[in-house]
């Protein structure tokens, strides 16, 4: 079974629309047809390139490849030309979609040869390069079948409500964009697409298109609540949003929690890897945990929730033990949706666990609690630190809106802790405050302030490019 049969399900369900972007829509019978032309236009080559922002070709174009079965590769358009062609070179003679060409593929001429949806569950149906945030980027392979799995697992067919609409800002290259398309088809759900982020358009979106369900990375999100301010959002359609991607501060959770009182939230954990969620926080924990005195239920707003149907957490020592509920260790997932498998290397999970070099803890009820990346963490005077509980203090002050903890090579300690902050304050002052909610050995040993922090265009923080560049000033 091909993703194809998503479409195909989606198009013998009825003539309402499918997506939407620019003023124009297309039914999922359009975008059947207009597949199949694509598909016949890719069928000789070896993979798509797509390097365009989100637009009504998008679907198209992932269809078409599919149907024509193969790989479907988006690419970062805000890639400088360097990177580009490095990566455009990986996949030599594939057919390459430049934003010049997507309306040509929503005006093709004549009628499309329309053959049988491919049945290979195990063909490649996209490939999606890392974030590189801690590494190099790699291309992830995510077959037809994990994809499918995460489909059927998580949504039931057509069970949208009639007016149903999500409004998707996020970049095409991402996993989440891949997963909002096939999802929300299935569903029924139609889908609004935003070509780029401006949180002020963002919300006219949402009421103008009377959208129900959206997800945000946690940096639109806090961009959303800066641009409401103190009052409350006006947006009554707003049934459902999702965040994710990377950490949430607390802080802008509990505001966002605020201005949209009306709106179920809910927190997604996953990775590229592991086709979209491996765990979720309902909109039913996230208003128990904002209404709680309980300082245990309160803190599962810093949880990423349970894991989905399907899914296996296992927390685990550096030598692959199983350790005790509520220890700190890598976390591993297994499920049907997971690949683990790159191009070039081969896959990362022989047994079926995936380790996803996050660092991470279950509590007792199986909230899974990620403390960010293996490689991130800080071993000081020989105590391992995680940056995210040191970040996580930082944000309560009131003249910080971003945090960055990072390990910088030490004579003495091995690693001396630097808090790069956006925002405004005394940097002494900031010591105490941080120093007075946590023990000495998790102070910053130094404060600086920046405009901006460097992070990728989905909102994950560079720490690699950070360290360099203080490195450098140091060594300057």
């Amino acid at each position: 079974m091909n993703i194809a049969v998503i479409l195909e399900m989606a198009a013998s369900a009825g003539d309402r629309p499918a997506v939407t972007e620019g003023g124009r829509s297309l039914s999922a019978a359009e975008l059947q047809r207009l597949a199949h032309h694509a598909a016949d236009r890719f069928r000789d080559r070896p993979a798509v390139l797509y390097l365009g922002t989100n637009h009504l070709a998008y679907p198209v174009a992932l269809f078409g490849a599919a149907l024509a079965e193969v790989p479907f590769v988006p690419l970062n358009y805000r890639l400088g030309q360097a990177q580009s062609r490095e990566l455009r070179d990986r996949h030599p003679g594939a057919e390459v979609l430049c934003p010049d060409d997507l309306d040509a593929l929503l005006d093709p001429p004549g009628e499309p040869d329309r053959r049988p949806a491919p049945d290979d569950r195990d063909a490649t149906a996209v490939t999606l390069y890392t974030s590189g945030t801690a590494a190099a980027p790699k291309a992830a392979l995510l077959r037809h079948r994990h994809l499918l799995a995460y489909v059927f697992n998580t949504q039931d067919f057509g069970s949208a409500d009639p007016g149903d609409a999500t409004l998707v800002a996020l970049p095409p290259y991402h996993v989440a964009g891949v997963m909002n398309l096939l999802t929300n088809l299935y569903a029924g759900r139609r889908i609004v697409y935003q070509p780029s982020f401006e949180p002020a358009d963002w919300l006219r979106t949402v009421r103008r298109e009377r959208v129900t369900h959206a997800m945000l990375v946690p940096t639109m999100l806090a961009r959303v609540t800066a641009e409401i301010g103190d009052g409350t959002a006006d947006a009554p359609s707003l049934r459902s949003l999702a965040y994710g991607g990377a950490r949430a501060p607390r802080p802008v959770v509990e505001r966002a929690l605020r201005q949209f009182p009306d709106t179920g939230f809910v927190n997604a954990y996953g990775l590229t890897e592991t086709a979209s969620s491996v765990c979720v926080l309902g909109p039913d924990d996230h208003w128990r945990a904002a209404a709680s005195g309980d300082p245990a239920v309160r803190g599962r707003l810093a949880s990423v929730g349970r894991p989905l149907p399907g899914i296996e957490i296992a927390v685990r020592d550096e030598d692959g033990r199983a350790l005790p509920t509520g220890a700190t260790g890598l976390v591993f997932v297994r499920g049907e949706q997971i690949s683990g498998e790159y191009a070039g290397t081969g896959t990362a999970a022989p047994d079926g666990w995936f380790a996803t070099r996050d660092r991470g803890r279950l509590d007792a009820d199986g909230y899974l609690f990620i403390e960010g990346r293996a490689d991130d963490t800080i071993i000081r005077g020989g105590e391992n630190i995680a940056p995210a509980e040191i970040e996580d203090v930082l944000l309560e002050h009131p003249g910080v809106r971003e945090a960055a903890v990072l390990g910088l090579p030490d004579p003495e300690w091995g690693q001396r802790l630097v808090a790069v902050l956006v925002g405004t304050g005394d940097p002494e002052e900031i010591r105490s405050f941080a120093k007075e909610r946590l023990r000495s050995a998790k102070t910053p040993d130094t404060v600086v302030f920046r405009p901006e922090l460097p992070r990728t265009p989905t909102g994950k923080l560079l720490r690699r490019t950070l360290v360099a560049e203080l490195e450098e000033a140091a060594d300057a």
